[in-house]
């Protein structure tokens, strides 16, 4: 290799590993605060959550977003719920988020939740054209 191609070797070795350093303290107060990703899935392992990869509808997904949003909880807790409640599980009475826990919202049968029913829209009378008027000229 030529000197030139070892520099921008290096040179991209040296911005990776600063891309994936850590922020120092100094200059992002709080950021350290937040684990990592191998501590917060230690973390996980520690309270006994799996991870677990579903495959849902893009509508689904934004009801369960709005219900989360609504009821103030996260995603994870709200679904978690939701399964509880389907199963017919006690749901917990406080689940392991930040948010305040609130009751569970009933789950409707299969045939309920289908997509919300499109309003009967009214035939109107063809509007009538109003008489013409003279123009009013405004005041200088």
């Amino acid at each position: 290799m030529k000197k030139t191609d070892l520099v921008k070797n290096l040179r991209l070795k040296i911005v990776g590993q600063m891309q994936h350093a850590a922020i120092p303290g100094r200059f992002a107060q709080g950021s350290a605060a937040l684990p990592d990703r191998k501590e917060q899935r230690k973390l996980d392992q520690a309270a006994g959550l799996v991870p677990f990869a579903v495959k849902l509808h893009a509508d689904l997904v934004n009801q369960l977003r709005e219900m989360a949003e609504r009821d103030g909880v996260n995603l994870n807790a709200l679904t978690e719920q939701l399964i509880r409640a389907g199963l017919g599980d006690a749901v917990p009475a406080a689940p392991a988020t930040k948010a305040p826990a609130k009751k569970a919202a009933p789950v409707k049968a299969a045939e309920e939740v289908k997509a919300p029913a499109k309003k009967a829209v009214a035939k109107k009378a063809p509007a009538k054209k109003a008489p013409a008027s003279k123009a009013v000229k405004p005041k200088a």
